[in-house]
């Protein structure tokens, strides 16, 4: 009888909501150990995520740090290069203007002493013809710059000359790499 009694309506009622409880229960402790799974798993690849940024950040800050060396050393190498070309055309450049004005000076020596003797040196005179008044330098020069100019052309002559040789020298380095 007392079965009877449980099995009215609210006892068949009470039985299954706790039939019905219990296999949502069941349920839920099936779902909750696929859920820990699986955030065992995202939680894994989240770290191996982690561990390869840091990787990846190490090594970008490496390649960084490798690539300022490299253009700190490349930047000296191109200084270098450029000084030596500098210190060679300016040695070259006062060497050249030095024997142009040593020249320059040795001619007016030698046309200044023609002028005051026409007839000196192992030349002699063609007969028939009059030797010019002013001597060979002054024919030489009728139709010439004066002697001062011609310093002055020769001296810009070889700076433009010692200018280019510069400008192709500067050319040649490679600021990226090798020079040429």
């Amino acid at each position: 009888m007392t079965l009877l009694r449980l099995l009215n309506v609210q006892g068949i009622a009470g039985i299954a909501v706790s039939l019905a409880l219990g296999i949502l229960l069941l349920l839920q402790k099936g779902e909750t150990r696929q859920w820990r799974k699986s955030s065992g798993r995202f939680e894994q690849l989240y770290h191996q995520q982690q561990s390869a940024l840091a990787e990846t950040v190490a090594n970008t800050r490496a390649a960084a740090d490798r690539a300022r060396a490299s253009d700190r050393a490349n930047a000296e190498r191109v200084a270098a290069e450029q000084h030596a070309i500098n210190e060679r055309t300016s040695n070259d450049y006062q060497t050249r203007l030095a024997a142009a004005r040593s020249l320059a000076q040795r001619l007016r020596v030698e046309t200044a002493g023609a002028a005051a003797d026409p007839r000196s040196g192992a030349s002699t005179a063609v007969p028939g013809l009059r030797a010019p008044t002013g001597g060979a330098a002054q024919v030489a020069s009728e139709d010439r710059f004066p002697d001062d100019d011609r310093l002055i052309a020769t001296e810009q002559a070889i700076q433009l000359d010692e200018l280019i040789r510069w400008v192709k020298g500067q050319a040649s380095i490679d600021p990226n790499g090798h020079s040429q």
